[in-house]
């Protein structure tokens, strides 16, 4: 008993922490960012502002491309939720791969959001999500349309463990937790 009280402590103390962590990313200042070109999965042109449709708001995910299952994982899971996200803000996930790839991936995985290509563009490296030494990595990135110009507003990785992916905590409550799992594109 002694083991699931501490527990539950440490549950709670995360929950604060979370909110104290959301507090604070209010309090960032956005950062102006130009309106970068991108490619949507059909091809076609579009600067980040299109991306915004009728919204004021913008959460782009930085996928690493078809090769990566866990990032598939994620936008796995985000198809799930599109309509509550949507609901919101613009949704939409920037992969670094050209845009026929881009299509047939989504065609395939059967995901209902917009994607955009990032290819030939500084856009992904400008974000913080590709370096020469590391490559690219995975996160997001929220935006804010304000008197014509866009700023980014926040931004965090991606990785096992964190909180844009409902399967670290439900795997944590099993016999090994999530450290026994790989994710994969078939199961």
């Amino acid at each position: 008993m002694k083991l699931k009280k501490k527990i539950k402590k440490i549950e709670a103390k995360m929950m604060k922490d979370k909110a104290k962590l959301a507090k604070l990313r209010q309090r960032l200042k956005p950062e102006l960012v130009k309106d970068y070109p991108l490619h949507l999965a059909s091809g076609k042109s579009v600067l980040l502002s299109d991306l915004f449709g009728t919204k004021k708001e913008l959460i782009l995910i930085h996928n690493m491309g078809s090769s990566c299952p866990y990032c598939t994982m994620w936008a796995d899971g985000f198809n799930g939720l599109i309509h509550h996200l949507e609901d919101r803000a613009a949704f939409v996930i920037e992969t670094p791969e050209a845009p026929k790839t881009v299509s047939a991936f989504q065609k395939k995985r059967g995901w209902k959001f917009q994607m955009v290509s990032s290819q030939g563009s500084s856009f992904r490296k400008d974000m913080g999500y590709f370096d020469k030494e590391d490559g690219y990595c995975p996160g997001v990135s929220t935006f804010v349309k304000k008197g014509g110009k866009i700023y980014r507003f926040s931004d965090s990785i991606f990785g096992p463990g964190d909180n844009f992916c409902a399967v670290w905590d439900l795997f944590d409550l099993l016999p090994g937790g999530s450290s026994k799992w790989e994710a994969k594109f078939k199961y």
